[in-house]
């Protein structure tokens, strides 16, 4: 068996490509699914059952039932009702980019509102009690207390979500889709050189998740800048 290094550097561009196209469905995926995983939790960790049990749902299904299958009952599934292709939102749902970003939005939303409900009830009481003490309204509490503490508490794991959103990406590829699995995928089919391709996606999706967790521990470290200047002092 030969190694073929000349088929990764003739067709390492398109896998660039393809990468891109990873980067941007993870971006966007986890742009709007903190955006929808804030409200969630907020209102899982209320003390109003009612309020609860929607996020509580939500959070069930998308935990319980596997990406790929959302993906598809997005994606096919959409496709089966009139009311939805004569509905305003058909141009969006016919498009596999955007079913894709859908999916990865929602499942992630869910995952995310679960770290941030725990990292909301994980706030010692202290702080709320001095925050009412101080005449805060609720939504000043949350927005200057409850989110900022829930925050920098739930970052390392929320890293992780981000991560493993990263390597569920591949599955866009099951919908059309040319990222970089989907098109290591392509180049497979007219190379026929399986090991070399994926070696290399395996290679780059390596790289995208270092250079990933360097810049999330550089963030970690300036939203939770104060614990470590308390780690420096006490160290000295």
């Amino acid at each position: 068996m030969t190694w073929e290094w000349a088929v990764i550097w003739e067709y390492l561009p398109r896998l660039w490509q393809g990468a891109l196209l990873t980067l941007e469905l993870v971006f966007f995926s986890g742009l709007i699914g903190i955006i929808l995983a804030v409200p969630l939790a907020l209102m899982r960790a209320s003390h109003n059952w009612v309020l609860r049990a929607l996020p509580f749902a939500y959070i069930f299904f998308f935990r319980g039932t596997p990406l790929l299958v959302q993906i598809f009952l997005i994606y096919y599934g959409a496709a089966q009702f009139d009311i939805v292709k004569d509905s305003s939102l058909w141009p969006i749902l016919k498009e596999p980019y955007w079913c894709a970003i859908i999916a990865f939005s929602l499942n992630t939303a869910a995952y995310s509102a679960e770290l941030i409900r725990g990292a909301i009830q994980a706030i010692p009481k202290g702080e709320l009690e001095v925050s009412q003490a101080l005449g805060m309204s609720r939504a000043t509490m949350i927005r200057r207390i409850i989110l900022p503490r829930s925050f920098g508490i739930v970052f390392p794991a929320y890293s992780n979500e981000l991560l493993l959103m990263l390597k569920g990406s591949a599955l866009a590829s099951t919908i059309t889709l040319l990222d970089l699995t989907g098109m290591a995928r392509t180049i497979i089919a007219r190379t026929y050189t399986p090991l070399e391709m994926f070696f290399a996606a395996g290679m780059m999706y390596l790289i995208i998740a270092a250079v990933m967790i360097g810049c999330f521990r550089l963030l970690e470290r300036r939203i939770n800048r104060y614990q470590y200047y308390k780690l420096d002092q006490s160290q000295r």
